[in-house]
């Protein structure tokens, strides 16, 4: 995993040596060295999910050493010492989806067949290990019926990933790299390479610079994770029967996802005492103004929770104030639109998907060339809008939604027979489900720099925060409300600011914009 300011691709592969519930990682690039600052996003990003309640592996310890190796961060020809690092993370087990790969026979088209095929002994020893061993209440109300647990397993194995990856979805959350091996079997959150907690709200947010296709991108993690699990049930055959578990994934999956994803939105929106037929419109429409505006994913929710749903109109422009200072900035849109491509390579690619589709099929794709020109359109019109312009504009748009939050919040307050109470109820929930603090890339980029010139003082001091992500109070250390016009110049520059001049649950600086991981 690399962090770096420029986009270019990498491909860094793992390894791993399991010690009973301990498992040692290093990261190879030819050496099998991993360095400090992946090190130091992965031990920090576990630690997080966990104390945002999503099931994950956890960080033991992160140990680096004198030892250095050679790394070419930019990949632009200018490499430097990094000093190696090693991460210890824990879990009940690291079998993975890909775990049951490896016995895959040859495939007809492509010739290519798993490392241990024929050797289905080992396989099905794997299975009765793992349902055994992490499932012993499958094993036990099953064991005289091999089919039947086995089905009862992977039914489990899918509500468990369909859930996950719900939790991910509520957070804003993208792992990056969804992969079969990156799949826990036991539906954990694993592998925390090239991941990133989504700050502007962008239903196709990839996280990840290296995936060109965005085949990893936030809106498409639920239907991947569902793909992952259709490999899984494929490998799992005979001992499962394909037309048993791909029943079982067509009705157990979107279902759980749908369900789950719900609940915790309600959560989310301080909808506790009903459950509306409208309420997942009610959600999508709040999406959508998030996107419209440019919302700032985390703390739009977390603003949520002041909102009294108020008639008077001084009252509501105060909140419409607060909620747009949590959206999109001009020169925000200016750096997320800016067009990628040299404007004559895009008008030579446009000329080839006219004149020879099948040489442009190879080198580029329809989609990407689609996408690029939407940017240059969307761009053109940010050129002729003010800042006065985008504020009256995104007020309108948050002023539309928050009518309709505000009729479901009287619904809401109407059946219960304390309004007072229901509403402390309410903000005591939405508070404990909606984060102050996540680990945002800027956050650990700070962070990262201070320890790799030896202080360490700042990774520990995030960490603080994310083990307390719903924590009501700043830090001492952190800004006060008289310094925030010093904070909102610096975030206009393209340099790094401390994390001690800038609040840990801050919307990013410009500069954070430029920040890819790969």
């Amino acid at each position: 995993e690399v962090m770096c300011l420029q986009r270019r691709p990498s491909a860094l592969g793992w390894s791993h040596i399991e010690l009973s519930s301990i498992t040692v990682l290093v990261y190879r690039q030819a050496d099998g060295r991993k360095v400090l600052r992946s090190s130091i996003r992965e031990f920090l990003c576990s630690e997080a999910m966990f104390h945002l309640g999503i099931p994950t592996t956890r960080a033991g310890t992160c140990v680096t050493s004198d030892s250095k190796v050679v790394r070419d961060i930019f990949y632009d020809g200018n490499p430097k010492n990094e000093r190696c690092t090693i991460v210890l993370r824990i879990a009940s087990t690291f079998i993975r989806f890909g775990s049951f790969e490896i016995f895959k026979p040859t495939d007809e088209y492509t010739g290519r067949k798993g490392p241990s095929v024929n050797r289905n002994d080992i396989r099905i020893q794997m299975l009765n290990y793992v349902i055994s061993t992490f499932y012993p209440e499958i094993q036990q109300a099953y064991s005289d019926n091999s089919v039947q647990r086995n089905a009862a397993f992977f039914r489990e194995v899918t509500k468990r990933t369909a859930r996950m990856v719900a939790e991910w979805q509520c957070v804003g959350f993208c792992h990056g790299v969804l992969n079969t091996d990156n799949m826990s079997i036991v539906g954990l959150t694993i592998d925390y390479g090239p991941f990133g907690f989504m700050d502007r709200y962008d239903p196709e947010h990839i996280c990840n610079g290296s995936d060109n296709a965005g085949r990893y991108a936030y809106n498409k993690q639920p239907e991947i994770c569902k793909w992952n699990l259709g490999k899984l049930a494929e490998a799992l055959a005979p001992e499962l029967p394909l037309e048993i578990s791909e029943l079982i994934l067509k009705e157990e999956y979107d279902a759980e996802f749908e369900r789950h994803y719900l609940q915790k939105m309600r959560k989310k929106l301080g909808l506790i005492h009903l459950e509306l037929e409208d309420d997942d419109k009610l959600v999508s429409e709040l999406l959508e103004t998030m996107h419209l505006t440019g919302g700032d994913f985390t703390n739009t929710f977390r603003l949520l929770s002041s909102f009294l749903g108020d008639l008077d109109p001084l009252k509501l422009e105060d909140f419409l104030e607060k909620i747009a200072m949590q959206c999109a900035s001009l020169e925000e849109l200016k750096v997320a639109f800016r067009p990628q491509m040299d404007p004559r390579q895009l008008s030579m690619m446009l000329m080839l998907a006219q004149s020879n589709p099948q040489l442009f099929a190879l080198i580029g794709t329809k989609a990407n060339i689609n996408k690029e020109l939407e940017r240059i359109e969307q761009f053109s019109k940010l050129q002729q809008l003010t800042a006065a312009d985008l504020l009256s504009k995104n007020k309108r748009h948050w002023k539309e939604w928050l009518q309709k939050y505000r009729v479901r919040l009287v619904k809401e307050r109407e059946s219960v027979s304390n309004a007072e109470v229901w509403n402390a109820e309410r903000v005591k929930i939405m508070n404990s489900n909606n984060p102050k603090y996540i680990l945002r890339n800027y956050i650990a980029q700070n962070a990262i720099e201070a320890a790799e010139n030896g202080d360490f003082t700042e990774v520990r001091e995030v960490l603080k925060r994310l083990e307390n992500p719903f924590a009501e109070t700043e830090d001492l250390t952190e800004v006060q409300e008289d310094q925030e016009e010093e904070t909102v110049a610096a975030a206009a520059t393209y340099a790094p600011v401390t994390s001690s001049r800038l609040p840990y649950s801050s919307k990013p600086p410009l500069w954070a914009s430029e920040l890819c991981v790969t």
